[in-house]
């Protein structure tokens, strides 16, 4: 059943990104150089939405939250990695997909090498283990961890300034 749910959660996300026209390269393209927000305010929602339904359900004792460890070398180098990719594929990981299920074959180039990234990452990890991955280790944080207040004060905090950037954006016409 939770294969069945992911299905459907995947379809809906993909349509929601197609109806949002952030499949678009003219959109990946103007939001890397910063001329276009809707990516960002897409991006800015659909982490509003999860924060509040992940906390919500972790309020329910439906779930439990598992806090992953920071650390620093890795989410870096990562997200370096991550950003030149996108700039180079004008697409990044979900948008890829989007855009190879809308027919556009480019976006393939761009997953077949975020596979074969995967299993490069597969291969060396034995030796990151040992270096990358012991650099900059925070442990379990969470931002409302370490302000030490109830994380709806912080999902609040967010929801107020992505409110704001939002107004600002409409203003810019971005």
């Amino acid at each position: 059943m939770d294969l069945v749910f992911g299905l459907i959660t995947g379809i809906l996300f993909g349509f929601l990104l197609q109806k949002g026209r952030v499949l678009r390269f003219e959109k990946q393209i103007g939001f890397l150089r910063l001329l276009d927000m809707t990516i960002l305010k897409f991006m800015l929602s659909s982490i509003l939405v999860g924060m509040v339904g992940i906390y919500l359900l972790v309020d329910l004792g439906m779930i439990q939250l598992d806090v992953k460890s920071t650390v620093l070398g890795a989410q870096i180098i990562g997200g370096l990695i991550f950003g030149v990719g996108w700039a180079i594929l004008g697409f990044c990981p979900g948008t890829a997909a989007g855009a190879l299920g809308e027919g556009r074959i480019h976006a393939l180039w761009g997953i077949l090498g975020m596979l074969a990234g995967a299993a490069l990452y597969a291969e060396v990890y034995p030796e990151l283990r040992e270096t990358l991955l012991k650099w900059g280790v925070f442990g379990k944080v969470t931002l409302p961890g370490l302000l030490q207040v109830n994380h709806w004060v912080v999902i609040g905090g967010f929801f107020f300034a992505a409110m704001v950037f939002f107004v600002w954006c409409e203003k810019k016409k971005l």
